[in-house]
């Protein structure tokens, strides 16, 4: 197993870990926002700096 392929893994179950916990505070609507708002953001930087 590459190294990669460690980091993809360690990166999902974080996501995840994240999920569970905004799901215990209730605040599961904030973090929908902020990852929609980073996609976003993340789109116009690649493509401003392509």
């Amino acid at each position: 197993m590459s190294i990669n392929k460690i980091r993809s893994v360690l990166y999902k179950l974080a996501k995840i870990s994240g999920d569970v916990n905004a799901v215990k505070k209730g605040k599961v609507g904030k973090r929908i926002a902020r990852r929609a708002a980073g996609k976003t953001t993340g789109k116009l930087l690649g493509k401003l700096f392509k």
